[in-house]
């Protein structure tokens, strides 16, 4: 090769693994913190699909969560559910 010519850089080696594909989809590397809620920690997880998917398919685990938690939030504004409350029986008199 000449000076004038810059080198052409060399073929790769056989087995070498590939440069990462700068548009493929990568983590974004945020920290979920538990929440201690199940439903809430459930919905934080799920998030985490979205790390390995294209931008298009975003939405469908952005609308999964948002469901999840709109569910949870709806569960706890209905309160917990009990059994019904009886009257305690009063004592019967025996003295007749």
């Amino acid at each position: 090769m000449s000076d004038s010519m810059p080198e052409m850089p060399k073929a790769r080696e056989q087995g070498a693994e590939p440069a990462p594909d700068p548009a493929a989809p990568a983590p974004l590397g945020v920290t979920r913190t538990s929440t201690g809620h199940a439903g809430v920690d459930a919905g934080l997880e799920r998030l985490a699909d979205a790390d390995h998917l294209p931008a298009e398919g975003h939405t469908e685990v952005y609308e999964d969560v948002h469901r999840g938690l709109r569910d949870t939030l709806t569960a706890l504004d209905n309160g917990p559910t009990t059994a019904p409350v009886t009257a305690p029986v009063p004592p019967h008199d025996n003295r007749s």
